[in-house]
């Protein structure tokens, strides 16, 4: 039935309402935006938003889904129209995505957030903005306090939807506030949507496996649509993060960042010290410190407090995947009074912001499954990363820190500090 379902909307201009107008209309409400703004199109489907946002903002789009048709119509398209320099399609689920806290600078969801549903996937999303990001995102909902009985079983079945308000504070419990809504005109499910899908159901072949099934799923939805539309609609919302300082809100930390500086080292071997049983990783921060081959200024960094104490510590220095250079983030150390309270993870954002800016783009981790991933780590072995040494699969870890870039393939070469 799933791929009856697939064949159905194959080349479909669109997977569900809406249209280039309303498309617009958002972005509109979404601005101003970056001068070529990070985009990220999760569940894009055919693309038929990426290739919009791509032409509209000049920026980079990252569009993400896991039906690898879509995505080939969408590189198709988008070679077609010049933008394949400026498209990438990434075959992922759209919450399991291996980008650090603050890739994107706009978030878009026309129509998808509802295969993973509309809290969890705002939540997953969130961290991934950078500050003053936006989210874009599309939604049913009711739009009577009484639905038919009919429209009630059939969406309760199918996805149990929430009304505008609803909607709103389920935005706000997800730590967004709702700065822009609209609703679709109900030619955005029609024109571009059921009209077209209507037309491929007539001429499907009804004895194709799982056809029959999925036929009648489709003229279901067709028809509760026509029959009582009027009791829910597709709403469009703009959401921005609670806690970012660059949308007006107070920060989430209270941590000072910074680099190291020459008057830090015997700050930073104390640190080590402290959160470790051992020297080994005080002694290893030395000693990538005296290897000009591994060492890069600025990606020490420190988190302190108000009275300039060094707290925390995370350092990245050069590593090698195969012959193609990467950054090895290691060691991360936190005083042990200070533990527990986000002075490693502000070190480690400072450090791979500051990485960023650095044009760096693949940086591998051997660490806690539980931890590393809120920053955007992964499995290396997703990757194509493989370590010099055996270690479970889950704690060796990897992220690229721009989302167009593909990380290289290999295994890694560790600066001879390591000892490995």
């Amino acid at each position: 039935m799933t791929e009856a379902f697939f064949a159905l909307h194959h080349d479909l201009p669109r997977q569900g309402p809406g249209s280039d107008a309303t498309t617009r209309r958002l972005l509109e409400l979404a601005g101003p935006l970056p001068e070529r703004p990070r985009i990220l199109d999760a569940g894009c489907g055919p693309g038929r938003s990426a290739l919009l946002l791509a032409e509209a903002t000049g920026g980079r789009v990252v569009a993400v889904d896991l039906h690898r048709p879509f995505l080939e119509h969408l590189d198709r398209q988008a070679a077609r129209r010049g933008l394949s320099g400026r498209i990438t399609t990434v075959g992922l689920s759209m919450v399991e995505l291996p980008y650090p806290a603050g890739s994107f600078d706009l978030i878009w969801a026309e129509g998808s957030a509802y295969a993973v549903g509309f809290g969890t996937a705002l939540r997953a999303w969130r961290r991934l903005l950078a500050p003053g990001g936006v989210l874009v995102v599309t939604e049913a909902e009711w739009t009577v306090p009484a639905p038919s009985p009919r429209a009630r079983a059939f969406w309760d079945a199918a996805y149990p939807l929430r009304d505008g308000a609803g909607n709103v504070r389920a935005a706000r419990d997800a730590g967004y506030r709702t700065t822009a809504r609209i609703e679709l005109p109900d030619g955005d499910w029609w024109d571009e949507y059921y009209t077209p899908l209507a037309r491929r159901a007539a001429d499907a072949d009804p004895d194709r496996p799982g056809m029959h099934e999925a036929l009648a799923a489709t003229r279901e939805e067709i028809e509760q649509r026509r029959a009582h539309g009027t009791d829910y609609h597709y709403a469009g919302y703009v959401l921005r993060p609670e806690n970012d300082p660059e949308n007006g809100t107070p920060a989430m930390t209270d941590w000072t960042t910074r680099p190291e500086t020459p008057d830090d080292i015997a700050a930073v071997r104390e640190v080590n010290l402290a959160a470790f049983p051992t020297a080994a990783e005080a002694d290893l921060v030395d000693a990538l410190r005296a290897d000009p081959g591994a060492w890069i200024d600025g990606l020490s960094q420190l988190s302190v407090t108000p009275d300039g104490r060094v707290a925390g510590h995370a350092l990245l220095t050069r590593c090698l995947i195969g012959s193609e250079p990467a950054l090895a983030l290691a060691p991360c150390a936190v005083l042990p009074d200070h533990q527990g309270r986000g002075a490693g993870g502000a070190a480690i954002h400072a450090a791979l912001e500051a990485a960023r800016a650095l044009g760096e783009n693949t940086v591998v981790v051997l660490g806690h499954p539980g931890y590393y991933p809120r920053f955007g780590f992964v499995p290396a072995s997703r990757l194509g990363i493989t370590a010099p040494f055996d270690v479970p699969d889950e704690a060796f870890l990897a992220l690229t820190l721009d989302p167009g870039r593909p990380a290289p393939t290999g295994t890694i070469r560790y600066p001879a500090a390591f000892g490995v």
